[in-house]
């Protein structure tokens, strides 16, 4: 082999190294990017049906979506809030959003007012003071999802039917999603609920967490 072919290829091997060792850096960098990005975070601000009343902690409608998180693969690309506050109505809404939004939720499902309709507060007030968290939450970058609810007719017809379409509302108004009924499937079936006739037990969750999961999945990173 001649020096000038020698050379060339000498040169050729080089070249050829070279971009190897930035193929690979760039793929490592591409990696250690992608480990270092924050998960994805869902808030999940409530009252006692989101906080799991009577429930174990991991019994909870979210604790158990983080369970079809993990087992969908899905665990380490997404953190879960439980923002549940047995008694809650409405109006504690925006005031403890302003607190969790320091964890910068990227989501936030909504699900407060029933205790509103439970003690026949106003629904005026109640569609106020959702209203008020949807627009904190916009105002913060958190995409939200709204669920809606019903009540028995203790009040009468008229304030049963005003209350459940202030969800729909809302969520045509903000452009929202909307899960017409958490309940679905699980409020007014005795095997399904707690002593009480309004939260669900155990049985009764795991439906209610199938239902928001399959909601939510469409959202999901």
């Amino acid at each position: 082999m001649n020096k000038i072919l020698f050379q060339q290829f000498i040169i050729a091997i080089c070249l050829s190294g070279f971009t190897l060792v930035i193929s690979f850096t760039s793929h490592e960098v591409l990696a250690q990017d992608a480990m270092a990005e924050d998960p994805f975070t869902i808030l999940f601000l409530g009252d006692s049906l989101t906080e799991g009343y009577g429930l174990e902690e991991d019994e909870s409608f979210p604790g158990l979506i983080q369970d079809k998180l993990k087992a969908d693969n899905l665990y380490h690309h997404v953190s879960i809030i439980n923002a549940g506050i047995s008694g809650s109505t409405s109006a504690s809404g925006a005031g403890r959003l302003q607190w969790y939004i320091r964890s910068q939720p990227d989501l936030m499902v909504l699900s407060l007012g029933a205790n509103d309709g439970l003690r026949g507060l106003s629904v005026e007030e109640m569609k106020s003071n959702l209203s008020k968290t949807i627009e904190f939450a916009i105002a913060n970058d958190v995409q939200v999802i709204l669920t809606g609810m019903q009540i028995p007719p203790n009040y009468g017809p008229e304030y049963t039917e005003a209350f459940a379409s202030v969800f729909p509302e809302l969520a045509k108004q903000y452009d929202i999603p909307l899960l017409p009924f958490l309940l679905q499937d699980v409020a007014a079936i005795p095997e399904l609920n707690q002593a009480d006739g309004i939260h669900p037990n155990v049985e009764g969750t795991k439906i209610v967490a199938d239902t928001v999961y399959q909601f939510l999945l469409p959202y999901l990173p």
